[in-house]
């Protein structure tokens, strides 16, 4: 057994490319083991901006011999099926045997593969690797590129060692060939550094100042940087992305603390620290007070002599060059009114069928106003709500924006401070973008909400209305992200909101249509969202229906299905859930109806419309209530009679519950059925010879299946 690796050495990787090169690396390298009947077991892959490293411990030393037969045809097989059978197992018509089965002689491949040594395998898989790798972006280089079949990698490929325990694998690829050498620091070390095995790499490349362990990097950066700031009285702000960038940018990280101009600080502390972050990669401090600092932490490659002054001193000249960048965007912003800067919008296109940005703003005021006005959710200041959708895209043509497309909203709630907007317009126009993602905080000011769900409700209804919805794979216009941005605004701020209701508001009165399909998008993404909760898909899918039709209002969807998910927990849910499923069984057995069947009568063609329309609610009751009334021809049974009384007491009581949207309560009266209903299947026949008692039995089992249907369907209960 011995211990296996492989570094390829390059020019500069991305840092932002490094994660996906290791699980490539381990990927490849584990296919071509596999294919060559190697079995692989504990695998470490480290990357620098220099190089990648994989080491494979334990590789046998060869592979061990195989021996195989598989039954062909029979002799005298067409020779199609012979030939057939040979190329599948890679033999010659003159390999196979004859042997005898059954007493009919057929044909056998008979495959004896000897073993062969690791090291003679690795030196074919690593031209492979290197051939087959993925990289997001590469390149070809030297005289061999003007051939579209040379090599391509993400930087020029300079080196290759590959060992296997100590010995050398010997392979070429694109002109470079393997060996024991190596290259350490780029300015700390300038010779050769000859590796003997896996065991002293690392510790060989630490001694010329190269950590190779990306992991441990990102531990010195993330300790140092914090400790320098520490050191000045600061606390350095936590950026996980900028720790992992900053270890892949250098092979030996130098954490550094550095000061800029006060004056500064006049600009937004988030634009400083994304001038910061994205231009220079350097970290931000706070002081004790938690407010920005004048003070970054930058990442060097080297240890300089003068404990990294020169450094910091060119850092900070670079910083105060994009800070001045930034104060000028700031200060030019502030000249124009948001007003004005909104009259600008009307030559970005939103989206060619749906006309411009501006286009879009006067539907988002609109519906704002709705919101806090008409539908009272929430509740606030229309002419505020109004004032601020007209205002939340203005910064969208600010310099600052379009510097840093992040600070969309942001910008345009200091803008609007500094104008001295109301305060509330302001906190509305910053975070009506809000929730962004899952973890992002919910805005509860009712300006805020009410601003944020019009944005996001117009971009669903306008590519609803226009059929653009989002597919399995594709969601051009992040329609999953503003459904889930809705139901959070919905549920943290107990909103009760009809989506049919919104649609009239934002398109006329001819589009609650266009309300109830969104609606059928948005109770998806709510079963997506509470399945992550415990609650099942199909809890939400026996809860979508409301008087007959799907329920423009997810919170009582919600509601519903959390009260279903409660109640089927206790033992008379899933005993009722199964009386359910045996009386409805019955009838779709029997092709009963009930009191469907006579309105079948009436001549309609889909009765059951009838039955689902609201406008015929009146009438179907009136039919059940006399046929329920209706005196039996015969003696009820005692089981039979105590279910009769059971729904008697249960219906009146879920139904004035369900009007109340009281669900738990709709549950608790339907809990007093499961009894009665598990008698009546042990002790009554329902299909008796009796055909008047039949009858009556099935309408009974009908009535039951009603009175569970009023509170939620549990047709849709899986299980």
């Amino acid at each position: 057994m011995s211990d296996f690796l492989l570094e390829l050495r390059s020019e500069e990787i991305p840092a932002r490319m490094q994660a996906g090169a290791r699980a490539e690396l381990e990927k490849l390298f584990r296919r071509e083991m596999d294919a060559a009947g190697v079995d692989v077991g504990d695998i470490t892959v480290w990357s620098t901006p220099r190089r990648l490293a994989l080491i494979a411990r334990g590789l046998p030393d060869a592979t061990q011999p195989v021996s195989s037969e598989e039954k062909g045809p029979p002799l005298g097989a067409p020779d199609q099926a012979v030939d057939g059978f040979c190329r599948k197992q890679g033999v010659s018509r003159e390999d196979l045997e004859v042997r005898e089965v059954k007493g009919r002689e057929t044909y056998f491949a008979v495959k004896n593969i000897p073993g062969r040594a690791t090291k003679d395998l690795l030196a074919e898989a690593i031209p492979a690797i290197i051939r087959d790798f993925s990289w997001p972006k590469s390149m070809r280089w030297g005289e061999a590129s003007r051939s579209t079949e040379s090599l391509r990698w993400v930087r020029p490929l300079s080196g290759i060692v590959a060992l296997l325990g100590e010995e050398l694998v010997e392979c070429e690829v694109h002109g470079v060939t393997s060996g024991w050498v190596t290259l350490g620091h780029r300015f700390h070390h300038s010779g050769d550094i000859t590796i003997g095995s896996a065991d002293d790499y690392a510790e060989k490349l630490r001694a010329c100042h190269v950590i190779v362990d990306h992991e441990e990097r990102q531990d010195i950066v993330r300790e140092r940087a914090a400790a320098v700031a520490s050191e000045a009285g600061l606390k350095l702000v936590k950026d996980e992305g900028l720790v992992i960038e900053n270890a892949g940018l250098t092979e030996w990280p130098v954490p550094l603390l550095g000061r800029f101009d006060e004056d500064f600080l006049d600009v937004p502390p988030e634009v400083i620290q994304l001038t910061a972050r994205v231009n220079q990669k350097y970290f931000v401090c706070e002081n004790a007070d938690g407010k920005l600092a004048n003070a970054f932490v930058c990442t060097a490659n080297i240890e300089a002599a003068d404990g990294g002054a020169a450094i910091v001193d060119g850092n900070r000249k670079v910083l105060a060059a994009r800070l001045s960048d930034a104060r000028f965007f700031w200060e030019l912003d502030q000249k124009t009114p948001l007003r004005e800067h909104a009259k600008k919008l009307e030559r970005i296109t939103f989206h060619e069928k749906l006309g411009s940005v501006a286009d879009k703003v006067d539907r988002v005021a609109k519906l704002a106003e709705w919101l806090t006005s008409d539908a009272r959710a929430p509740n606030g200041d229309h002419n505020l709500a109004r004032q601020a959708a007209e205002l939340s895209k203005s910064d969208l043509v600010t310099e600052m924006v379009g510097e840093f497309p992040e600070l969309q909203g942001l910008m345009g709630g200091y803008y609007a401070e500094k104008e001295g907007l109301p305060q509330d317009v302001a906190d509305a126009i910053r975070d009506h973008y809000k929730p962004v993602g899952q973890d992002d905080e919910v805005p509860t000011a009712p300006l805020t909400v009410a601003v944020s769900l019009a944005d996001k409700l117009d971009n669903l209804f306008s590519f609803f209305n226009i059929d653009i919805l989002p597919t399995g794979s594709k969601d051009p216009f992040a329609l999953r992200r503003a459904a889930l941005g809705y139901l959070r605004l919905v549920q943290a701020n107990g909103l009760e909101l009809s989506l049919e209701q919104a649609a009239q508001a934002w398109g006329g009165l001819g589009q609650a249509k266009l309300g109830t399909r969104v609606a059928e998008f948005l109770s998806d993404r709510l079963a997506v969202q509470m399945r992550e909760e415990g609650v099942r898909h199909d809890y939400i899918a026996a809860s979508r229906e409301w008087q007959g039709h799907t329920d423009a209002r997810t919170d009582r969807i919600e509601a519903r299905a959390r009260a279903l998910a409660e109640f089927l927990k206790t033992d008379n849910g899933t005993n009722l859930l199964a009386g359910y499923k045996r009386a409805a069984n019955i009838l779709k057995k029997e092709d009963w109806l009930g009191i469907e069947g006579e309105i079948a009568r009436t001549g309609e063609e889909d009765p059951l419309a009838l039955v689902d329309d609201p406008d015929m609610k009146a009438v179907v009751d009136a039919k059940m209530s006399e046929r329920h009334a209706r005196e039996l021809s015969y003696t009820p049974e005692p089981a039979e009679k105590a279910l009769i009384e059971a729904l008697d007491a249960a219906e009146p009581q879920a139904s004035q519950a369900i009007e109340k949207e009281d669900f738990a309560a709709a549950m608790s009266a339907l809990a007093s059925l499961r009894a009665p209903i598990d008698a009546f299947f042990e002790e009554v026949t329902v299909n008796d010879p009796d055909e008047d008692k039949r009858a009556s039995r099935l309408d009974l089992l009908a009535r039951f299946r009603a009175a569970v249907h009023n509170v939620a369907d549990f047709s849709k209960i899986e299980g």
